[in-house]
């Protein structure tokens, strides 16, 4: 606790200086932001104590060139695995130091998560970073509101326009750069009539790529691993009464990209191809101080792996095939006297099976029941509180509860004081309970997770200062004496995450955020499978920072120039540690630089240029695989 004291110190008096250097202020912008993730429905960042991160439109149109992962892994308390390697590399997003799995993917409010993925994940390389209007980040345990996997946070990623005021309107963009990379895309949105706005989007995104696997000989000459993907989305809105409102949607989403056959060793004709569809659609009507909400979705994702090489010598083949359906009616009522209530119900089906040339895993299955209570309460006076519960029912292991009461304090319309306390649950995956290395019997893995912190802002300064603390309990891994998965994992968490935003003058700005991890996990040893402590979890660094300055020379031009650090971070020293233990093993600490630039020639014509790792650095985020060097995208977007 006395570096969450020493770092809300460092918090005053940085507003305190700030504060002397601006006009005092009746209402402030930051803490007025509305947000919909951490309620269901919209609310202030005032109204909440929970801690969200917001990626606003105009920040994610500086990021043309940058993946989704990459663009998330600029945030505080974020490191998305992968996203710093060649294009296709698995994403594995980790927050807080949670590891992979542990953070649910939403789309515009929605879960996604692949059945025939081990761990129950959503794969970012399907997801284009031009089809998105504004992310938001829930850190914390969010699985009162959200259910399984929710145990580190959220990811809402909102992809529609809800406010065009024209019956046509154009966005579209093409870019190239580095390693045959070509990147582009098109949409069409409006609104006709008044009661229907569509929207109709593609990308693509081309690039001849770089090895992903390291040439640790220098006499390989190791292949460049390509990625191709292409991405189609369509949404409807009906404004079908005064108070009813109808949407409908469809994605398909596909990409293939080549593969090494592992750390340090190239592959010839070794592919993934990946496809994802999602259909549904949602309904919300008005009355009378009570907001009705309806959501569906059918989603399928469908991997395969092949490995055919020319010479004959080599054949492999892996077909995953999942499939999920998700239904959730919940209703917000407005009680009066500061209260609202939020009650809902969901329910999630999930199959999948598996073919290969090593044999077959049949078509299996799980169903999932829930329902959800939440009572906010938001005073004038500044005090908010959220109290609320979930049952949830699996049709493997029984039933579960958890909890959130999160309450918070704003004064002088410009400090706020927040604090939580929330219980989050993962469940066992499919394959996890029903593969060959399978148990039947594994129980969800549960956490508690504890915050606080504070937060100043004003016109020109916001700053802000989390504690956080997680203990997961039950956690879920592989037995590599077993080669069974089980409940054994422990792993407590606690951390710092600073924030800061600067609007220096009219024509400099500054953002910077730091994140301080510390882990200890009980689980098996890497190398000989005893029970062991460790003081850190793979892959995470103790120490990442973000830096960026922005400036504005002239009315249509704006350059920044940024930095990300990663202290040093442990990982598998064997590529497969059932078969090859070996102690693990320690990644440098390095930082990166990048330059973005943009120029409007006209209001709806911009030209752009991103520069990444400008001093072509080498480091690795993944034992035996290439981490990106100097690359440069630039080209230019419309907007009518």
């Amino acid at each position: 606790m006395s570096k969450f004291f020493f770092l809300a110190a460092v918090l005053i008096l940085s507003a305190s200086l700030s504060k002397a250097q601006t006009d005092t202020v009746k209402e402030t912008k930051k803490l007025d932001e509305v947000v919909i993730t951490a309620s269901k429905v919209n609310l202030k960042q005032s109204q909440t104590g929970k801690v969200i991160i917001v990626i606003s439109k105009e920040e994610i149109e500086k990021s043309e060139a940058k993946s989704l992962g990459q663009l998330l892994n600029e945030q505080a308390g974020v490191i998305i695995g992968g996203a710093l390697n060649d294009a296709g590399t698995n994403q594995s997003i980790y927050i807080r130091g949670a590891t992979s799995g542990r953070v649910l993917v939403l789309i515009d409010g929605i879960p996604v998560y692949d059945p025939s993925i081990t761990d129950n994940s959503f794969d970012l390389n399907l997801m284009p970073i031009d089809g998105i209007e504004r992310i938001e980040i829930c850190k914390g345990a969010q699985s009162t509101l959200y259910g399984s996997d929710a145990i580190a946070g959220v990811i809402n990623i909102i992809t529609t326009r809800t406010d065009p005021q024209k019956p046509l309107n154009l966005k579209a963009n093409l870019a190239g750069g580095s390693y045959g990379t070509i990147r582009g895309g098109a949409q069409l949105y409006g609104k006709i009539a008044d009661d229907l706005v569509y929207n109709v989007r593609y990308n693509k995104y081309k690039t001849d790529g770089f090895p992903m696997a390291y040439d640790s000989t220098g006499k390989g000459h190791f292949s460049n691993d390509g990625y191709n993907g292409d991405a189609l989305a369509a949404s409807l809105t009906w404004k079908a009464l005064s108070h009813l409102q109808i949407k409908g949607f469809a994605e398909y989403n596909r990409y293939i990209t080549n593969l090494p056959a592992g750390a340090f060793t190239d592959a010839q004709d070794y592919t993934n191809t990946s496809k994802n569809i999602l259909l549904g659609g949602s309904a919300t009507y008005q009355l009378r101080g009570t907001s009705l909400h309806a959501n569906y979705q059918y989603a399928t994702y469908d991997r395969q792996l092949l490995e055919d090489s020319v010479d004959g010598q080599s054949y492999y083949t892996d077909h995953y095939f999942g499939k999920t359906q998700f239904l959730e009616l919940f209703a917000s009522s407005k009680l009066g006297n500061g209260f609202t209530w939020l009650n809902g119900a969901d329910y999630r089906f999930a199959s999948m099976n598996e073919q290969s040339n090593y044999g077959n895993f049949n078509d299996t299955s799980l169903k999932q029941g829930s329902v959800y209570s939440s009572v906010f309460y938001s005073q004038k006076s500044g005090f908010n509180a959220e109290l609320g519960g979930r049952f949830n029912a699996n049709s493997r292991y029984g039933t579960n509860f958890t909890y959130t009461f999160n309450p918070s304090f704003v004064f002088n319309n410009t400090w706020k004081f927040y604090a939580s306390i929330s219980s989050g649950f993962k469940a066992p995956t499919l394959y996890e309970l029903y593969s060959s290395y399978g148990d039947k019997n594994l129980q969800p893995e549960t956490a508690l997770n504890y915050e606080a912190g504070l937060q100043y802002s004003d016109k020109s300064f916001s700053t802000r200062a989390t504690f956080f603390y997680r203990k997961i309990h039950d956690g879920l891994d592989f037995n590599y004496v077993t080669y069974l998965y089980y409940n054994y994992t422990e792993q407590n968490a606690d951390g710092i995450e600073w924030e800061n935003k600067w609007q220096i003058t009219k024509t400099f700005s500054i953002t910077a955020n730091y994140t301080f991890t510390h882990i200890n996990e009980q689980t098996q040893s890497h190398i000989t499978y005893d029970d062991t402590t460790y003081a850190y979890a793979l892959r995470i660094p103790t120490h990442a920072i973000n830096a960026s300055l922005g400036w504005k020379p002239v009315k249509n031009l704006f350059i920044s120039i940024s930095a990300h650090y990663e202290s040093k971070r442990y990982d598998l020293g064997g590529y497969d540690a059932s078969f090859n233990p070996l102690p693990d093993v320690t990644l440098k600490s390095f930082v990166i630089f990048n330059a973005y630039g943009e120029y409007y020639l006209k209001s709806w014509l911009k030209l752009f240029a991103d520069a990444k790792n400008l001093f072509n650095t080498q480091f690795f985020t993944i034992y035996g695989y290439n981490s990106i060097p100097f690359m440069v995208n630039a080209g230019a977007s419309i907007s009518l």
